[in-house]
């Protein structure tokens, strides 16, 4: 059903996306027959995405600061650019790959666009890989809200405007 967001199992190599990843999950939403490439589906989602979620992430940047975590516009240039906070590591129509690594964990979300011209759709999965006890604790701090806030990004997908 067109917008419809549900849990799948991923489908990408984490070897090869962010080897050693402890955490993966996916979602995939179907847009229907909307020419939507894999950078603008990842932009209605991240840039153009619930307004709610752009408060948590103004509060998750100022209660990371003092513990030196990235935040919003941090980090090395990106080749693809900046979509949001998150730096494009790698694209093709079908497929975008952003992320970033910092001290306490590694971060990659893949964003995937597939079907045909009748019935496309989007798989968005993340991929986590802690590198110590901040990253650990971090990861389960923010795991009650992964999921809703990935559905919901996801959501405007389908229907951008916000």
């Amino acid at each position: 059903m067109i917008g419809t967001v549900r849990e799948v199992a991923p489908e990408v190599d984490a070897g090869a996306v962010l080897a050693g990843a402890q955490f993966i999950d996916a979602f995939r939403v179907e847009i229907g027959a909307a020419a939507v490439d894999a950078r603008e589906a990842c932009t209605r989602m991240v840039v153009h995405g619930p307004r709610w979620v752009d408060a948590l992430l103004r509060l998750r940047n100022i209660l990371v600061t003092p513990f030196g975590l990235k935040t919003s516009g941090e980090g090395e240039p990106a080749p693809g650019g900046l979509i949001g906070l998150f730096p494009v590591v790698s694209e093709t129509p079908e497929r975008l790959v952003a992320g970033f690594n910092d001290h306490h964990l590694d971060f990659r979300l893949v964003v995937d666009v597939g079907g045909d011209a009748t019935g496309r759709q989007v798989t968005s999965t993340t991929l986590v890989r802690t590198n110590n006890l901040l990253g650990r604790t971090y990861l389960a701090l923010i795991m009650p809200f992964h999921k809703l806030v990935v559905r919901s990004m996801m959501r405007c997908i389908v229907e951008p405007a916000r």
